[in-house]
């Protein structure tokens, strides 16, 4: 296989997951507002910062409102981490390796995307914007479950995953990065009466609400989700459990290269060995940037390694 078509089918197993992720992170910000009672907001800022883009936002935007969050994170063409993008990064990246692939995985990735852009490229109100973003994370897993059915598992199939684990482990430590430090700040103040609200909306971010009460079997708070969500072994969208899932496909991968591999390993080690437990502000900011940093690292090899430039 070549190296730039493995690179294609990497991308898309990111795009992919990143397509599904915003799209939740939003229907469940705006839950979130719904949920709490009047006067109290979680806001839409966050999700700016989730996203890594505050810098291009406030170049553009002078205000933070809903109306305008959504349509950055939705439509925006100067966005190109907007959904709309996205979904349209996803779709070239697969259309380029299609020989690859099941004939249905490209026309569900193709209808996916035709939809999208004609559904963004109306004035989406509130009720119908939770209804198809909704409908697309459907429409996302309904794609990684026709190439899981009816794709060769060989080594094209492990390069999709393994950019779709590594999105997923950057979202989860985004979303707790930036959650996190708003509800675990550095001053002991009391806890607020809403925020185990907030708690399960960080799950729900992640679809992990029913796994945790299944699994940790307590009330929601700030410790136990760090735990849950960073440590698990068997949740699928839990940091460990994708970096134990990256490190099991890179062992299989050819080439003499084991760079990327050691990245993931230690990554594992030091996610392990990190004290959680009374983790709080910028001590927990700094360990999400650190564990940040470790992917870029994992990333940068992988690339290295069997995306060399031509």
């Amino acid at each position: 296989m070549l190296s730039r078509l493995a690179e294609n089918l990497y991308w898309h197993g990111r795009y992919l997951e990143r397509a599904e992720d915003l799209a939740r992170l939003i229907n469940v910000n705006a839950n979130l507002n719904l949920d709490l009672p009047a006067g109290l907001s979680a806001g839409w800022e966050p999700l700016v910062r989730i996203t890594g883009s505050a810098d291009l936002y406030r170049e553009l935007y002078e205000e933070v409102s809903e109306r305008q969050v959504v349509r950055f994170l939705l439509t925006d063409e100067r966005n190109s981490g907007s959904l709309k993008a996205t979904l349209e990064f996803a779709r070239e990246n697969l259309r380029s390796a299609r020989d690859l692939l099941p004939r249905e995985v490209w026309e569900q990735m193709n209808s996916l995307y035709l939809k999208g852009n004609e559904q963004l490229s109306g004035n989406l109100g509130k009720r119908r914007r939770h209804e198809y973003l909704r409908e697309l994370i459907l429409d996302c897993q309904q794609v990684a479950g026709t190439l899981l059915g009816t794709m060769s598992q060989d080594h094209a199939y492990d390069f999709i995953l393994i950019g779709r684990y590594l999105e997923r482990a950057d979202m989860t430590t985004r979303i707790l990065d930036v959650r996190g430090y708003d509800l675990l700040p550095d001053a002991s103040e009391e806890l607020t009466p809403y925020e185990s609200i907030q708690w399960m909306s960080v799950l729900k971010s992640l679809t992990a609400y029913q796994m945790y009460r299944r699994h940790v079997r307590l009330r929601v708070s700030g410790n136990d989700v760090l735990e849950f969500l960073l440590r698990d072994s068997q949740f699928p969208r839990a940091l460990m459990f994708c970096l134990r899932a990256v490190e099991a496909l890179l062992t299989d991968m050819p080439g003499d290269d084991k760079q990327a591999l050691r990245t993931i390993t230690r990554l594992q080690r030091n996610l392990q060995e990190a004290t959680l437990t009374g983790l709080r502000g910028k001590a927990l900011s700094g360990l999400m940037d650190q564990l940040q940093i470790e992917l870029a690292e994992a990333h940068d090899a992988i690339r290295q390694s069997w995306f060399p430039s031509e």
